[in-house]
């Protein structure tokens, strides 16, 4: 008797978890998501009809930065980069680089830790938009249109 009675008292815990727990997976605003996502298809393909590309170079801390950018655009005076980390989003930041010489641009920033991380770099108008990876072993990155 008391097999089917532990069955029995796990499919109510089964469903009771089923009902009162959210899916994590599923967004309510799915649609805008998805809109998003064609955007940010476009800003990469405007990046490479520009033929922009950047190379990123940071201190041994990882607490500067250095990107020279390239491509036949007129140098802004200021892009956005974004360190956004694969799993967890608290850890993502946003950091704002300064031109100090023509296509060269520069910030400090709180140093980002261990694993490696997706770099995105764009224009303040968000028109064109540039990505790549920044290992953890390696200050140095290559930036460019997002596949």
């Amino acid at each position: 008797m008391s097999g089917p009675l532990v069955v029995i008292v796990a499919g109510f815990v089964t469903l009771y978890l089923a009902v009162t727990t959210s899916d994590g997976l599923v967004a309510d605003d799915y649609y805008k998501q998805g809109l998003a996502i064609n955007q940010t298809i476009a800003r990469g393909e405007r990046a490479r009809a520009l033929g922009i590309t950047a190379t990123l170079q940071s201190n041994e801390a990882r607490t500067h930065v250095r990107v020279f950018l390239r491509g036949a655009l007129e140098p802004p005076a200021r892009v956005r980069l974004a360190f956004v980390h694969r799993t967890r989003a608290g850890e993502d930041q946003e950091v704002t680089l300064r031109a100090t010489a023509p296509g060269v641009y520069e910030a400090s920033l709180a140093a980002p830790r261990g694993a490696s991380w997706r770099l995105e770099l764009s224009d303040e108008a968000k028109e064109w938009r540039l990505s790549g990876d920044w290992p953890a072993a390696d200050g140095n990155a290559v930036l460019g249109p997002a596949r």
